[in-house]
């Protein structure tokens, strides 16, 4: 503070004063109070957290008789700034005892700094009257906006106060249309119920803006391509004659002349060229034609087909601006060419009517380099992997077979620090290295010719074709993955509609060293002690053999006698005991997952014609079908999860699984520049073992808790399944068939940069069927069983990264005895769950 105070005027002439705050003073309302500040000419230096404004201090710590020189040197280019050129300044501005002297730190605090901004009486009454004209153009057309400024001449500081008074505004009394082409207007009248402009609104002119940007795309992908090209062809006049606040407004689209009217384009001549230079266009060698779009090639390294898929246009057909963007981006998606030139303009030779109604469009392409090399590395923060980061090498091989196909081959691992229960300072004792491949297809790799008859070109199918490998290892517990699949994707309507059919992907999972699972879970291992230990009493000489755990195990829950005589003295730690075993069961399996995927999404998000957006992403898979033909001899797969048939002696699963997400947000105080949001999330999944399984596997089954899930309890953190009282060291790694949850969220944007959102997170995990300890899915007790959650969030927005800060605490816990479950008065509110994560939840 004592800093602050005394340097922040240093570099203020006398006579001057720093602009230190602009106040806004609101007589009737905060109408558009997030746009009024942006429109302030001078703004207060920044501070740093809202606290100093540590770029003026820095800049204020240059020395002053090196401003004028510092200010010179800087707008020299960077290879001429060197000790030369500031010696030669020194002598121009008569500091030869400088000479020699690099200046390095004060060179860089005038670089870092911010200079003092000066108050300026002209900018704060220009800024008035842009406030004021932002209003009028708003609909408050009687709007007042006066400035005060409060000037401290010892302090050399100003402070500028604007008194804002909307008054009432205008609004929209009738609306009308005058469209003399009858062409025009009929398309206009099929798509007036989207029209942004409705009797009864203020007379807003950037929605008036917004109407005509929506009525020039409507026309363009209706054929007009000359429409409105000058800007002058449409316009709103208001009737302001009879009253100020009750206006009639009308729109006009007229052309200039009347004899000229307005006429539907066609596509004329397509043509696609690949060359380094637009230039060398009319050199290449190779002239071609495939289905009646020319194509130009130095050499034959791109197929022809594969030049002719991504373009959606056809000679002859009607003029769609929407079709050139989506051939663009069909491009560009290629990963294979930088687009030099898109050009689309109407015939310059023939007819005048062929002058007037056929565009010619022309890409040039240049081919990107055959390969491309990155190395990157994350950092990871969670719940099971106290900390860890991921270095990855990529490497690109473009236009592999000729087809613009791309072949990614990755190398990446994670290395990280896990809780060993036997080594609380142990780091780095978690690894995992990974090999991926994928051969990536701009079209539909099927054993048919003109698939796009049936997929259109339009829908951008792409085919992907993957192989990886995994090793991994947790304190010991180790698992080899390897992992390939061949999967179609499709775009419908601009993406808005998203297929994907994976039409196989196998799985493998071999788990190693099983037996260090009690190494790893202490809490599973604690009731193995305590029930192997009742059964030494009956059986000394089977727990003191060499026996694995889970051959014990199984000759325990074999034994009528001791199982009945547990459930009639102490049926709890059975029913933990079973749960144990559940979990080592499903984490420690080796199995064969090969399954027939099919996602379907739907999403509105980042469409402009959607205030409200929706999102549903549904998912079916279907897993086991066509092993279970192939599949060999019966073995043990587990101790509760009985035999299982095989596939080169490993298990495979059998199951049918549907998950679905459905999203809505609705936004409010639309009129501010960041409006408020209430986003709404519902996820409901359901997975149902058969034939060959019992259990879903570990890596498709669900659990609770965690950064984008039910906050308040972290990943595997206690909550479920159901409203089990098992011993919660052991239930909570367990998991199970059914998940529901229930998310809601009102996000508040503060300013440009933060963002803090209140939230409530409902829902648990259940069974098909009961397991033992009361984990079935039942509609009467289901919502009772559900775990609730609360808490408030803050976001930090910087350039396209959304670091997000939430704090949740347990509401409802279905997992404590009945009658405890409410916990409100048991908060602790400086003992939050925080969740750190990038991105929001939902």
């Amino acid at each position: 503070m004592f800093l602050y105070a005394c340097n922040v005027t240093k570099k203020v002439p006398d006579g001057e004063y720093l602009l230190t705050k602009n106040k806004f003073e609101y007589t009737d309302g905060k109408v558009f109070s997030d746009e009024i500040p942006d429109l302030v000419a001078q703004k207060p230096n920044k501070k740093t957290l809202f606290v100093l404004p540590l770029g003026l201090i820095f800049y204020n710590r240059a020395n002053p008789k090196y401003d004028t020189i510092l200010k010179e040197y800087m707008t020299y280019p960077k290879e001429m700034r060197n000790q030369k050129l500031r010696d030669s300044l020194f002598v121009k501005y008569g500091h030869k005892e400088y000479l020699g002297r690099n200046l390095f730190w004060n060179r860089f605090f005038h670089t870092v700094g911010q200079p003092p901004v000066i108050y300026s009486d002209a900018k704060t009454k220009q800024s008035a009257k842009s406030i004021n004209n932002r209003l009028i153009n708003r609909g408050y057309w009687d709007a007042v906006v006066d400035n005060v400024v409060k000037k401290d001449s010892a302090a050399k500081k100003a402070e500028v106060s604007y008194v804002i008074t909307h008054k009432d505004p205008t609004f929209i009394k009738d609306y009308f249309y005058n469209i003399p082409d009858a062409n025009v207007r009929n398309v206009y009248e099929r798509d007036i119920k989207k029209s942004l402009v409705k009797k009864g609104q203020i007379l807003d002119e950037t929605v008036l803006e917004k109407e005509i940007t929506r009525i020039n795309d409507l026309m363009k992908d209706e054929g007009y391509y000359k429409f409105n090209n000058d800007n002058q062809d449409i316009y709103f006049v208001a009737d302001s004659l009879q009253s100020r606040k009750n206006v009639p407004v009308t729109l006009n689209i007229i052309k200039d002349s009347i004899n000229t009217p307005y006429r539907r384009a066609t596509i004329g001549k397509i043509t696609v060229s690949v060359a380094d230079k637009v230039n060398d266009v009319d050199k290449l060698p190779l002239k071609d034609s495939l289905r009646g779009i020319a194509i130009k090639r130095k050499d034959s390294a791109y197929k022809l087909q594969s030049l002719w898929l991504p373009i959606i246009l056809k000679t002859g057909t009607l003029y769609q601006q929407s079709n050139l963007d989506l051939t663009r981006r069909n491009i560009l998606s290629m990963n294979n060419f930088t687009i030099l030139k898109a050009s689309d303009e109407l015939r310059k030779e023939g007819t005048p009517a062929e002058r007037d109604s056929i565009v010619d469009v022309e890409y040039v392409l240049k081919p990107l380099p055959k390969y491309e090399f990155s190395v990157a590395t994350d950092v990871h923060y969670s719940q099971i992997l106290n900390f860890g980061f991921s270095p990855s090498v990529d490497l690109t091989t473009r236009n592999v077979f000729g087809g613009a196909e791309n072949l990614v081959t990755s190398f990446s691992g994670i290395i990280g620090t896990t809780k060993d229960p036997k080594k609380d300072d142990a780091f780095f004792n978690a690894y995992e290295l990974s090999a991926q491949t994928s051969l990536q297809f701009p079209r539909l790799l099927v054993p048919f010719k003109n698939y796009w008859k049936l997929v259109p070109k339009r829908y951008s199918p792409t085919t992907s074709l993957t192989l990886g490998a995994s090793v991994q290892n947790n304190i010991g517990l180790g698992r080899i993955n390897f992992n390939t699949g061949l999967s179609y994707f499709a775009n419908v309507e601009d993406g808005r509609i998203q297929h994907r059919l994976t039409l196989f992907n196998t799985q493998v999972s071999l788990t190693q060293n099983k037996d260090k699972y009690y190494d790893f879970f202490p809490g599973d291992d604690d009731i193995r002690n305590k029930i192997f230990k009742q059964y030494a009493l009956i059986n000394p000489a089977l727990i003191n053999s060499d026996a694995a755990y889970d051959e014990i195990s199984s000759v325990i829950l074999q034994d009528a006698a001791f199982i009945s005589q547990m459930l009639s003295n102490d049926p709890q730690t059975l029913y933990t005991f079973l749960q144990s075993l559940y979990n080592k069961d499903r984490q420690t399996q080796d199995v064969i997952i090969s399954s027939l995927i099919y996602n379907y999404t739907y999403n509105e998000m980042g469409k402009k014609e959607y205030k409200n957006p929706l999102f549903f992403s549904g998912k079916v898979e279907v897993a086991g079908n066509v092993l279970n033909i192939l599949s060999g001899k019966e073995r043990e797969d587990g101790v509760v999860s009985g035999n299982s048939k095989t596939i080169f002696k490993i298990p495979f699963s059998q199951f049918v699984k549907f998950d679905f997400d459905f999203r809505k947000y609705f936004s409010f105080f639309n009129d501010k520049a960041k409006p408020h949001t209430l986003a709404f999330r519902q996820l409901l999944g359901i997975g149902i073992p058969y034939g060959n399984s019992s259990s879903m596997p570990f890596i498709r089954s669900y659990f609770n808790g965690g950064s984008y899930d039910i906050r308040a309890w972290v990943a595997f953190g206690g909550l479920g399944p159901a409203d089990s009282q098992l011993d919660e060291k052991v239930r909570s790694y367990a998991m199970d068939n059914i998940k529901l949850t229930t998310s809601v969220e009102y996000r508040l944007p503060l300013n440009n940069t933060f963002e803090a959102a209140i939230f409530t997170d409902a829902g648990n995990i259940w069974g098909l069927k009961d397991s033992g300890f009361g984990d079935q899915f039942k509609f009467k007790k289901f919502i009772s069983q559900m775990g609730v959650g609360s808490g408030f969030g803050l976001r930090i927005n910087i350039a396209y990264v959304n670091l997000r800060l939430d704090m949740a605490y347990k509401i409802h816990d279905p997992n404590r005895p009945e009658g405890e479950r409410w916990v409100i008065d048991k908060i602790k509110p400086l003992q939050p769950t925080v969740n750190f994560a990038i991105g929001y939840p939902f």
